[in-house]
């Protein structure tokens, strides 16, 4: 399977989850797609629970157009951090409507929950945050 010509948008915020954020960057772009980091801010630099550093491509508050084929937004507690800014919230709302494909790793489904994006469907989590979300949708 190829992704070359497919454009896939990678949520960061601080305390992100090392393997969900670099292993999915990694592999989408071995596979061809064109991986950009989307930060609260662009050209911030955010660091990852150990400490390892990433710099995001675009703000996400300057994402206007939906034109992007899929959204990824790693765990970690990077995604509580995330969620306290309206417009990760909105783009993660907009990618949704516009139907396209959302990972949500671990945490992440908080993002999911914040967004109103999670009723009636099934979704998993990490144990911690389903009282988070089991009011806003199903938890398999």
């Amino acid at each position: 399977m190829t992704l070359l010509g497919k454009k896939v948008l990678l949520l960061v915020d601080n305390l992100y989850q090392e393997l969900e954020f670099w292993y999915p960057l990694l592999r989408l772009r071995e596979e061809g797609a064109a991986v950009l980091v989307v930060g609260a801010k662009k050209g911030e630099t955010y660091t990852s629970k150990m400490g390892y550093p990433v710099q995001s491509d675009l703000a996400a508050g300057d994402i206007k157009q939906v034109d992007f084929d899929a959204l990824v937004i790693p765990g970690g507690y990077a995604p509580d951090i995330m969620r306290r800014y309206p417009e990760m919230v909105g783009l993660v709302r907009r990618a949704n409507e516009a139907g396209k494909v959302i990972a949500a790793i671990c945490h992440a489904v908080w993002m999911l929950a914040s967004a109103e994006i999670i009723r009636g469907k099934k979704v998993t989590c990490f144990f911690s945050i389903k009282d988070d979300v089991a009011g806003r949708g199903s938890l398999s």
